[in-house]
């Protein structure tokens, strides 16, 4: 466990995500954005990696840990922003592919143990790994206020013919109080320009004589409309980096409605820096956590790299 890189903008460790989020101040950051290694579908070839427990039931204790400790770090008015998707049971383990020297096995969306132990559930069952998570962070006292469906209008084609392919995850908001700092100005989409035409045509608030009307109330068109909770973006490849890494725009609407102007976003998987690429384009400081220095030094060389501030790394 090391500070792998800082300077004013950005803060890199290498180590176990738990490990380090001990060393951190208590609340000393304003957002958290992460998308953890999902249960039993890749192998990123770190000793120790999330992912790899032979239990559905030991992934969940441990995510769960992390993110509570991760809780402590985070402002009392501060959000989680979590994305997770499912897995399968399945004895299927799936090729093993390799980029470089980082080693992966494909979003299969399979699992060999199941759920393991004594509630082994039988092959082919959908886990719900998601929902067991957010429900457990509930029981640890924290606030499920949203379930975004991130629906993937390109997702990868799934060569199964006795269920339905598989086009979404999900992004948890969570908070640790019932007030939290959210600002839903920045992520507003257009309206469609029906729903203006008809708000238009609608007739003006009436304003009794005498009274100077709110000339400084927002059109419909200027406000936009409140993005809901299923959002369409598009899967992004990053060829230099490992597989299945989140889309620059899904990190950015969570950091935008999440973390005030000039804040610090927290990611303990930070992979290949696209949470912190997005919190620098927008002016947020950045912490990131990785158990591979590969990883970390990727993510220096190429999405972080727009920070002048980071020297050129090997």
């Amino acid at each position: 466990m090391a500070v792998h890189y800082t300077d004013d903008q950005i803060t890199l460790h290498h180590g176990q995500a738990l490990d380090v989020l001990r060393t951190m101040p208590a609340g000393s950051v304003d957002c958290v954005v992460t998308s953890p290694p999902y249960y039993g579908l890749r192998d990123y070839g770190s000793d120790g990696q999330l992912g790899a427990e032979s239990t559905m039931v030991e992934y969940l204790t441990r995510l769960v840990e992390i993110l509570n400790e991760a809780g402590r770090v985070l402002a009392a008015d501060g959000t989680l922003w979590l994305n997770l998707g499912d897995s399968y049971a399945t004895s299927a383990a799936g090729p093993r592919t390799n980029h470089g020297n980082l080693t992966g096995r494909p979003n299969t969306a399979t699992t060999p143990q199941g759920m393991g132990g004594k509630r082994d559930l039988p092959q082919k069952n959908l886990l719900g790994v998601p929902w067991r998570v957010a429900f457990a962070l509930q029981d640890s006292g924290w606030i499920l206020r949203s379930d975004v469906i991130w629906r993937k209008p390109n997702a990868m084609p799934e060569s199964v013919k006795d269920r339905l392919s598989g086009t979404h995850e999900h992004v948890f908001l969570l908070a640790k109080q019932p007030r939290y700092w959210f600002d839903l100005d920045p992520i507003r989409q257009p309206h469609a320009e029906s729903t203006i035409a008809a708000a238009t045509r609608a007739r003006p608030p009436y304003t009794a004589p005498g009274q100077t009307p709110n000339l400084k109330t927002r059109t419909m068109a200027d406000a936009g409309a409140n993005p809901g909770d299923v959002w369409d973006i598009s899967t992004s490849p990053f060829s230099d980096a490992h597989f299945a890494v989140m889309p620059p725009a899904l990190a950015e609407r969570c950091i935008l409605a999440g973390c005030r102007s000039g804040g610090t976003v927290l990611d303990p998987f930070a992979g290949s820096g696209t949470t912190g690429m997005v919190a620098l384009k927008h002016g947020r400081r950045f912490v990131g956590i990785d158990l591979n220095a590969e990883y970390l030094d990727l993510a220096l060389r190429t999405r972080l790299a727009q920070s002048a501030l980071i020297d050129e790394v090997g």
